[in-house]
This record gives structure tokens, C-alpha cells and sequence, in this order.
């Protein structure tokens, strides 16, 4: 369950990679990355095959990222964020943002099992931060 503790833990952080970001600049994933560069956050964007999105350079995975991502932001159908949750995990990221849509039973059982702190349920980055 996402508390109030977990979103201000999130919110604190100062570095977020967004995975979910589309080359075109629309949807979802371009919006969260454009709103919390806009809040003063460094954001590190993931596509595996763009090198840059709305004028941020790109990373192909969380294991190429420039530096460590303090947290994360998921704006993928749920079976790139069972994948994700993992590699977050291996780079050392334990806090996850699973936007609405992007949730996976397993994806969360994971996160819950291994301490990642989880904002999902219906939680709008977008709203919240």
C-alpha cells in the first residue's frame, strides 16, 4: 500500500529515471519526463532504441544510465515493468513509481519482497509531485 511516507520519500529524491518515453515526444511517458524536469528534478530517460527524446538524452537500459537513479518512474505495459522492477533493482534503485497502467501483480510482490519503497494503485506522478 502507498503511503504518504513512501510519496514524500520519492518526491525528496533528486535524480529519476523515466522508462516508458516514446521518440515521437507524445504520450505518457514524455509528459512525466517534461513535468519533472520542469520541477527541478535531473531526469535520465530509458528507450532502448532512441538517444534522445524532447531534447534529453536517452539510455538504452538502467544498466547504461550516466549515473545511479535515485529513484524510478514506470510508464510501461506490465510486462516491461516485471523486467524493470529487477534491473532497478540489481543498479541499487529502491524507489519504484508504477504508473497507472504499468502495474504487474508479480512486479509488485517483487518490489514488496526486496524493500523497494512502491507508489502504484492509481497514483498519477503527474497529480502527486
Amino acid at each position: 500500500m502507498t503511503t504518504k511516507k513512501i510519496i514524500d520519500s520519492f518526491i525528496a529524491q533528486k535524480t529519476i529515471a523515466v522508462a516508458g518515453v516514446s521518440r515521437s515526444g507524445m504520450g505518457f511517458g514524455c509528459l512525466v519526463l517534461k513535468h519533472l524536469a520542469a520541477k527541478g528534478y535531473e531526469v535520465l530517460p530509458v528507450h532502448p532504441s532512441a538517444s534522445e527524446v524532447e531534447g534529453f538524452r536517452c539510455y538504452p537500459s538502467l544498466t547504461q544510465l550516466p549515473k545511479p537513479a535515485d529513484a524510478l518512474v514506470l510508464v510501461v505495459p506490465p510486462e516491461q515493468t516485471e523486467i524493470l522492477v529487477r534491473e532497478a533493482f540489481a543498479q541499487g534503485i529502491r524507489r519504484i513509481w508504477m504508473q497507472p497502467g504499468a502495474e504487474s501483480p508479480e512486479a509488485v510482490r517483487f518490489c514488496e519482497r526486496n524493500g523497494i519503497e512502491l507508489v502504484y494503485g492509481g497514483d498519477c506522478v503527474l497529480v502527486l509531485v
